[in-house]
């Protein structure tokens, strides 16, 4: 069998090493061994906190959008499921932007989101009463309905 030399792709492997550690403190830069340490944790960091990354963004989105709501007179959490009722299909990243950029867009979405609010309450406060008796326009609903025949 040929015999195989390898210090080419060593010295090669060595260099591209070193060429990732410029710029680290003390022997990191400078020796092989510390330096390939050193480049590994630096990967795994980077891949780490790329995932990271995402959710420090959707937590400043929150906070912008609270913020925003609440100077509305409204939580974040109202203005989330308000929006969900109204059908109204933002991103928080959008919603965001517009908190930011564009107060009065935001108003409005804002207001959207209170109108599906309260006529979701007074459509659920209407339909059962306290005493679980059905009242209000629901009543009158099932008053005009035929009854249903078994």
């Amino acid at each position: 069998m040929a015999r195989v030399k390898r210090a080419v792709h060593g010295k090669k492997h060595r260099r591209a090493v070193l060429e990732r550690a410029q710029g680290y403190y003390g022997n990191k830069s400078r020796s092989f061994k510390s330096a390939n340490e050193q480049v590994m944790h630096s990967l795994s960091y980077a891949y780490r906190d790329r995932r990271a990354r995402k959710g420090d963004f959707r937590q400043l989105w929150i906070q912008r959008i609270n913020a925003g709501a609440r100077q509305h007179g409204m939580s974040y959490s109202r203005f989330i499921a308000g929006l969900k009722l109204a059908e109204i299909e933002l991103d928080r990243k959008v919603l965001a932007d517009l908190a930011v950029t564009d107060p009065t867009a935001f108003g409005s979405l804002v207001a959207a989101a209170s109108d599906a609010l309260g006529r979701a309450e007074t459509a659920a406060s209407t339909k059962v009463g306290a005493t679980g008796v059905t009242t209000g326009a629901a009543a009158a609903a099932d008053a005009e309905a035929p009854a249903a025949v078994e």
